[in-house]
């Protein structure tokens, strides 16, 4: 088994459609603004840019996002990653009733090395760490929605 070799998926169920929601996961330089562990997003051009995030644990993940698809009939938007990630990422969003499902689906290879040190003991809090992000980056977007 590779230890460094990363999947994970994460579902937000969000009441408002796809229409409201799609826009706003487009704008990833606006991520820092209601997902905190998002600290920076510095545009290179058009299709990409670099990203620095930091959940719980004590170091910052920095990769440069390209984008790979962008499809709002289809509802997705879709990342290459290389940096301290190596990898993809892809939001998915349907409707679901008067509200949004919206899937996160991300495959990675860990490069940081001073990390990958730590790939096998490190794994369950690596993944622990990702999902805590994930939460607070729902309740992060559910109370922009709010305030907007």
């Amino acid at each position: 088994m590779d230890w460094t070799h990363y999947r994970f998926r994460a579902r937000w169920d969000l009441p408002v459609p796809p229409a409201v929601v799609y826009p706003l996961l487009e704008r990833a330089e606006d991520y820092p603004r209601w997902w905190p562990q998002v600290r920076g997003v510095d545009p290179i051009d058009d299709t990409s840019g670099v990203i620095s995030i930091r959940a719980s644990l004590p170091y910052v993940l920095t990769f440069t996002a390209r984008e790979v698809r962008r499809d709002p009939v289809a509802g997705v938007l879709e990342i290459a990653m290389t940096g301290d990630l190596e990898g993809w990422a892809r939001w998915t969003l349907t409707a679901e009733g008067s509200g949004t499902r919206a899937l996160y689906d991300q495959e990675v290879d860990l490069n940081r090395q001073s990390l990958r040190r730590f790939a096998a003991v490190g794994r369950p809090v690596f993944r622990f760490n990702h999902a805590l992000m994930m939460r607070a980056g729902r309740r992060g977007l559910l109370a922009y929605l709010e305030a907007a």
